[in-house]
Formats: structure tokens, sequence, C-alpha cells
């Protein structure tokens, strides 16, 4: 449709003009007299180039693959008891405050990674970030993610070069085919450097579709020991069906199935499809549509519809946070039995609430807890 790529942008603006977004000076590291606050260290991994701003952070540029560990407090909130479980509606970089910032080589990463292993980090988990984020805002979201996983867990975020604007998505797109080397790279020195390891990787929107080629990529290069530790989930996929079968194809089947989170009313993905053409995007298919069915059968693949579940992005395409943090909280309080691994193809409830256990392994997941 002529004219419908700006009516799409304007759309954007328009859901997207209220929301808060960090600015690179909340992670300029500050002293912090918060006593007994939580610490979280995230450690990053991002092939954006260094921004020309003050303080410093990794910009919209492409650049070389670059490593750094964030120390970060959260903040209990009016001297409150810290949250159980985050609000999803709100800017997470309300919630923390960077104390330290350290740039490593891929050995110190290694060694970080091992350390945080020793003191208890049970699952490395690797969230890549979709389109439209700025470094800031995916380091934030993951330390949202990760307070509510608790202690279990080890996150690595891997950054590629959004523009973090909602006029640049071809550009993103490039950006994720640029970026695919570097996340492989990243998946072989984790999965070589904790052998036997659990690994577990989430990819958000245009970054599933990063996950996936760069799983495509190990599978042609012939690391299937790497592949074999590796848990895989897909939130809100922005993947044109046909590619994700041609993808799947070539990964093959994981140990673990792998867990597709999909909803039926994403207005993201809608523009998205429209911008293709029409073309159908995996994160937005209903579970009962025959092509689903029959991933889920020949790949044994799981799939689970998340429509229920509450967003806060005014494009109902944030909603595996709200159904991550529903896992964490639920899991505290002894709500969910441990994992259940079979594939197939599941819903919630209109309440949000699981019917069936096999949600529990992918909840997990996403939550980055199995």
């Amino acid at each position: 449709m002529p004219g419908f790529s700006l009516s799409a942008v304007v759309l954007a603006m328009a859901l997207t003009a209220c929301a808060a977004r960090p600015g690179p000076e909340t992670l300029d590291p500050i002293p912090s007299s918060l006593k007994d606050a939580k610490s979280i260290t995230i450690l990053a991994a991002t092939d954006r180039a260094p921004a020309q701003v003050t303080p410093p952070v990794y910009g919209v540029d492409r650049g070389i693959l670059s490593y750094e560990a964030i120390t970060m407090l959260e903040k209990a909130p009016n001297g409150g008891p810290y949250p159980s479980v985050h609000s999803p509606d709100t800017d997470p970089s309300g919630d923390f405050v960077a104390t330290e910032r350290r740039a490593l080589d891929e050995t110190a990463f290694a060694r970080h990674v091992a350390s945080m292993q020793k003191k208890g980090g049970e699952t490395i988990v690797i969230f890549v970030h979709g389109y439209n984020y700025s470094y800031q805002e995916a380091v934030f979201r993951l330390a949202q993610l990760s307070a509510e996983a608790g202690q279990t867990i080890i996150p690595v975020l891997f950054s590629w070069p959004s523009q973090a604007s909602v006029a640049g998505y071809v550009a993103d797109r490039d950006s994720t085919t640029f970026a695919r080397d570097d996340l492989a790279r990243l998946l072989v020195m984790l999965g070589r450097s904790r052998p036997g390891g659990r690994i577990a990787v989430v990819g958000h929107s245009m970054g599933a579709w990063l996950v996936m080629e760069a799983l495509r990529q190990l599978r042609l290069e012939g690391e299937n020991e790497v592949i074999a530790h590796l848990q895989v989930g897909l939130a809100a996929p922005d993947i044109d069906i046909d590619v994700f079968r041609k993808q799947a194809a070539a990964v093959g089947r994981l140990s673990s199935p792998l867990t597709v989170l999909v909803s039926a009313d994403d207005r993201a993905l809608a523009i998205s499809s429209r911008l293709a053409g029409g073309r159908p995007r995996l994160g937005s298919m209903s579970v009962d549509d025959p092509r689903i069915l029959d991933i889920v059968r020949s790949d044994g693949m799981r799939f689970i519809d998340i429509t229920t579940m509450p967003a806060s992005d005014g494009f109902n395409h944030d909603r595996f946070i709200a159904f991550a943090a529903r896992y964490s909280d639920a899991a505290r309080d002894g709500g969910l039995p441990d994992g259940i691994r079979q594939a197939g193809v599941y819903l919630l409830d209109t309440t949000g609430r699981v019917l069936s256990a096999p949600f529990t392994g992918a909840a997990r997941i996403v939550a980055g807890s199995q």
C-alpha cells in the first residue's frame, strides 16, 4: 500500500509518545549509600560502537564486539521491601542505579561468568533485545528480569546496534544481519567455557530472528555440542512464518523444545506484517493455525499463546515480561511444579492462569531460571 510506511510510523509514534526512555546518564556510575541493597551484575556483549556522548555509552552505530560488566543496585521503593515482581508498565531504570562499569576483554568476560557460577549462578541467560532498543534500555530490562529470577541466573546481554528509533526498522533489520556472526561467537565462547552447563537464549521481536540466524549458522558450522546445551525462547518473534520454517529445518530439533510466545493482537507485529506486504509474522499467529501445528509436530517445538497476559507498551508487544514475572512470583510461592519439557501448543485462560503444566518449562526459559 503506498504511503502505509509513513502511516505506520505515525501510529508507532503515537503509541510510544508517552513512554519514558532512559538516557545515557542512567548508566553513569554513582556512589551509593543504600544499605543492604540488592546487587546485580549484568554482563554485556555488544557490537555497537561507542557513542560520542558524555557519559560514555554504546550508541546506534556498528562496531566491533566489546564486553563490559555493569554492577547495579536495586532500589527499594520508599524505604519499603523489595518488590517480588516489578511492574511491566514502568521504566525499569527507575528501579536500579548503576554503581560500577568495567570494560572487559573476552578472556576477562569468560572469567566473570565462571566467577558468577561459583557464587551460585545455575543458568547463563542471554537476552537478545528487539527493534527500537537503546543500549541502556536493554541493560535495565535485563536487570529487571534478573531481579525477578533471583540469584540462580548469570544474566548476559547481547546488544546489537539498533537505531532506538521507530523510523529505524529497515536499518535495524540490516543490523541484525550484521550482528549474526557476533552472537554466534558469543554462544560458542560461553558454550565451550561451560561444557555441560545450562545456557538459555531469549530473543525478543527482531532479536528472535537474530537468535534463529545464529543457531542456523552454528548448525551449518558443525557446532552441534554448543547447540545441544541451549534452551531457546522466542518472545513475540518478528519473523516471516516461511522464513522461520526454513530456519527451523536447518537448526533441527533442540534437546529442550524451542519455546515460542505468541499473541494474536500484537500491534507491532501487525505493522511489521503490513510493511512486509501482508506476510504473517510468527509472533502474532494463532496457535491453532495449521502451519503452527505442523511446525510443532515436525520440529518438536512448544507454542504458548499469551494473549491474555497484560501489556504495557501500547503495542501488546512486551507481554513476555508479564509472563516471566508471573512465573517468578508463583515459583517463590511454590505454585508451579518442576519443569515439564514436552512440545505442544498451550493456552492461558482469561485470567492469565496456566491451564496446563507444560507452561512451567516455557516460563522458566523466559524468566531465566531453567
